[in-house]
């Protein structure tokens, strides 16, 4: 085991061991080494190094360190900043838990359950990657590849996350089978873009990776009155959770049927747009 103090002890262990597993938070990994689903041989350890925690702006981007918790994401100028991935936050498990898992780690488990990552999807996410011998940089979409698989390769770990600051409304929504401490059976989040006149909508748990709702986005930014900030009928806003529904590609499974996946994101939908445009059409 390699205890990291800085992001270069970290890649130079990975280095030397590329398949050891990287330890943040552990809320993830744990799950997986206590049901004897998972099995390592060293473990990087990253929750000493400072260099992956907080966060910082650049511009109209935040940078997010992979080491940043749950609990700070709902802490500070983050809420007023991203208040999407606030909202998706708060709803991950116990306090234990978001005082331990991070950022980086919801992001690396890759899972379709992930709460950060339709916000990320939706927010057109910037994943940070580094290595003993490189950096690089892929998009959400490219580095989620399939169910709890990801473009990491060997010897390289999250540095950090960026997202755009947008001016305008964001909501994240989840169902589940209770009300807190649960995974979910759908989520979304959406986000308004004023600037850029477009709506962004981010799914997770109805494929095997965040998926945008391109259809619905293109359907909805057309018809909002971008100088009053509303939607100008009912037919339009179904019309945007009809969309939403058919962009899913849910499957059955313990915690939910694909229809019932399919009819609730769409639900989750028509209540975001909603509350992003508190004008609209009921």
């Amino acid at each position: 085991m390699t205890i990291a103090r800085t992001v270069d002890d970290a890649c130079a262990a990975l280095a030397e061991r590329p398949d050891a597993l990287l330890l943040a938070g552990g809320t993830d990994l744990m799950v997986g080494v206590n049901r004897g689903q998972v099995r390592f041989d060293d473990v990087v350890v990253l929750d000493r190094v400072d260099e992956l925690r907080g966060w910082r702006r650049e511009g109209d981007e935040l940078v997010l360190g992979a080491g940043l918790t749950y609990a700070e994401m709902v802490r500070g100028e983050i809420p007023t900043l991203v208040p999407a991935l606030a909202q998706a936050a708060r709803t991950v498990g116990s306090p234990q838990i978001r005082n331990a898992g991070t950022l980086g780690g919801n992001v690396a488990t890759s899972s379709p359950a992930g709460d950060t990552l339709p916000v990320l999807t939706a927010l057109d996410a910037t994943i940070d990657l580094r290595s003993s011998q490189d950096t690089r940089q892929l998009p959400i979409s490219r580095f989620v590849t399939g169910v709890k698989q990801n473009a990491l390769e060997p010897g390289e770990l999250i540095e950090a996350v960026r997202v755009p600051v947008l001016d305008g409304p964001q909501e994240f929504l989840k169902v589940g089978t209770r009300n807190a401490m649960v995974i979910s059976v759908v989520s979304l989040a959406l986000v308004v873009d004023r600037s850029g006149r477009n709506v962004r909508v981010g799914l997770g748990t109805v494929s095997p990776v965040p998926l945008r709702a391109v259809e619905a986005e293109a359907h909805v930014g057309g018809c909002i009155d971008w100088d009053t900030g509303s939607v100008p009928d009912t037919a339009d806003v179904d019309r945007f959770a009809a969309l939403v529904a058919g962009a899913a590609r849910p499957i059955d499974d313990h915690r939910g049927t694909a229809a019932y996946r399919s009819h609730a994101v769409g639900v989750l939908a028509r209540r975001a747009l909603l509350r992003a445009f508190p004008g609209s059409a009921p």
